[in-house]
């Protein structure tokens, strides 16, 4: 008995995007200092026809929701994990800013891993380039 191949998680997601017929996914990357950049990306992409994913917390802001270091360490660490589950949900990322740091270079090459196509509102800070 022959059984037919088994779809990894990643071709059931893309299936299923394809059966509901979504618009193409893109997550916003880049450092939060660029969020005035990333609304209007947001703003573009959307008008594009592109559902957008971005950042949701500027933790560099002051906010009582991260008031407490050591609260706002554990909420950095959660934050990581869902922007990245956000990076695996995306159908392509967007790179905003004209600075790649740490985070975002982390992120690029997540997404690079994961075969998603990156692009740069500012081509010249590819660290691949």
């Amino acid at each position: 008995m022959s059984y037919p191949d088994l779809l990894t998680p990643a071709e059931k997601l893309a299936d299923a995007k394809k059966q509901l017929s979504l618009p193409r996914i893109v997550v916003i990357c880049g450092s939060t200092r660029f969020m005035t950049e990333m609304n209007e990306a947001d703003l573009r992409e959307t008008k594009a026809g592109k559902i957008v994913v971005k950042p949701g917390c500027d933790m560099k802001s002051p906010h009582e929701l991260w008031s407490d270091p050591v609260e706002a360490e554990a909420l950095k660490v959660r934050l990581d994990d869902l922007h990245r589950a956000k990076i695996r949900l995306a159908d392509e990322v967007l790179v905003v800013g004209d600075y790649i740091g740490d985070s975002t270079r982390a992120e690029i090459a997540y997404a690079r891993s994961l075969g998603k196509p990156v692009r740069f509102t500012h081509p010249e800070v590819d660290p691949d380039a």
